[in-house]
């Protein structure tokens, strides 16, 4: 791996955990996990894998990112029985009450979806996924009824269902569509408070990947402005505390300078009502790469993640040096999550939980387990993979580091906290 990433490649862990890790993964992979494999995670290895989705409580960092992945309640119905920790829905686009979409060009049906391998800058293997489909296609009613019962789904499952929404971004000198956010907005809320009355609404505002290939992306100041004036004018259309607004930030054209120009923008305190937390960070775009007769298409791969995790090394190491003075908020990772290495990579950073999509559609010789969903096949990797899962990664944590050695049990939440404590980014260039 290159100097951006933090794990060494292999991992000396003790030889007894490593065999119990293996016995695990083969015997699981021939059957199927534990019906409730945090606890047999917790009780078996003393290891609490645990965390939030910003602000609510998820029994795993794993997540379904928004995409052609939760388009269905027969989708989210099937993720939540695998045992992800949460599930982002399918991105609306925000109209009018009469059905006016300024941003309606997001609203392309194309669910064909190619899963092909990509090869990264510095020569590393991955997985990208290519589709021409961006938002949700159907009717905003259609929406708020698939919202409905995909929250009964995550009430029954106990985990949070998420809705996701593009909302009207003007271009410079351009005024916002207030009437889009407003009927948005508040329909939204209307279908969540139906269901859970008694919890604020996470909602993700969704700077999708092809906006970055856009004509209203290609003036920086207009991006920043965005940035600082979106949740605002999303927040003033319900009462204080309704939602809890999460931006889903997209990699700009610009280089990565302008993505950390970004996060401080969002992270800044400000006289405006801003973003309770952030996913960090959406897929490239290659302007230049046709695929089934469309013109520029997002990618991911290590690119990706190697790119997301030099930005947030950039921004903590900042801030560790006293040259940064930001708000503290949750950021949520997405970005070539692959496996509970990765996740615990993006976790150093501070990353409480990660959005997944590529992962879940592999070919099917790429997961151990033969039976069940590609959920339930992608869970078992990423947590007992001998080399990379989760159960590895944060048993050799406590062993080679002490996270959570006094107290015997290490917790995921311990990571994403351990880079206040200790210099982790002096090393890394």
């Amino acid at each position: 791996m290159n100097d951006v990433y933090l794990l060494p490649a292999t991992l000396d862990l003790d030889t007894r955990i490593r065999s119990r890790i293996i016995a695990d993964y083969e015997r699981f992979g021939d059957s199927s996990l534990p019906q409730k494999v945090e606890e047999y995670i917790l009780e078996q290895y003393g290891i609490d894998v645990s965390s939030r989705y910003g602000r609510f409580p998820i029994k795993n960092p794993f997540g379904k990112a928004s995409g052609q992945l939760s388009t269905n309640l027969a989708q989210v119905t099937g993720d939540a029985q695998a045992g992800l920790g949460f599930v982002v829905l399918k991105t609306v686009i925000a109209q009018d009450q009469a059905g006016h979409s300024t941003m309606g060009q997001w609203k392309v049906a194309a669910p064909h979806m190619v899963v092909e391998r990509i090869i990264s800058r510095r020569g590393e293997e991955g997985w990208t996924v290519t589709w021409k489909g961006r938002g949700w296609e159907k009717s905003f009613a259609a929406y708020l009824d698939f919202m409905r019962d995909a929250l009964q789904v995550g009430k029954q499952y106990g985990i949070p269902i998420v809705p996701s929404c593009k909302y009207h971004l003007p271009a410079a000198g351009e005024a916002y569509k207030e009437e889009e956010y407003q009927y948005t907005t508040r329909e939204l809320l209307r279908v969540w408070q139906q269901v859970n009355p008694d919890l604020p609404m996470p909602l993700e505002k969704d700077f999708s990947p092809t906006l970055a290939g856009a004509d209203v992306s290609k003036d920086r100041e207009n991006i920043l402005r965005w940035l600082s004036e979106v949740p605002a004018r999303i927040k003033k259309w319900c009462q204080a505390g309704e939602i809890y607004l999460g931006l889903k930030l997209m990699n700009a054209m610009y280089g990565e300078d302008f993505q950390l120009e970004m996060l401080s923008r969002c992270l800044a305190e400000g006289d405006r009502p801003g973003a309770d937390f952030l996913v960090c960070f959406n897929r490239l775009f290659d302007p230049e790469r046709v695929f089934e007769g469309k013109q520029g298409v997002a990618y991911g791969g290590y690119d990706l993640s190697d790119r997301n995790l030099a930005v947030l090394t950039a921004l903590r190491r900042r801030e560790s040096g006293g040259s940064l003075q930001a708000r503290d908020i949750p950021i949520c990772a997405t970005g070539n999550i692959n496996s509970g290495r990765m996740m615990v990579e993006y976790a150093l950073r501070s990353c409480l939980c990660g959005e997944i999509h590529t992962y879940f559609q592999l070919p099917a010789n790429q997961y151990r387990m033969r039976k069940g969903s590609r959920t339930r096949k992608a869970l078992h990797e990423l947590f007992f993979h001998p080399d990379n899962g989760l159960v590895a990664v944060m048993a050799w944590l406590r062993e080679r580091w002490g996270i959570g050695r006094e107290e015997g049990i290490i917790r995921f939440t311990d990571i994403a906290a351990w880079y206040r404590r200790q210099p982790l980014f002096s090393q890394v260039k």
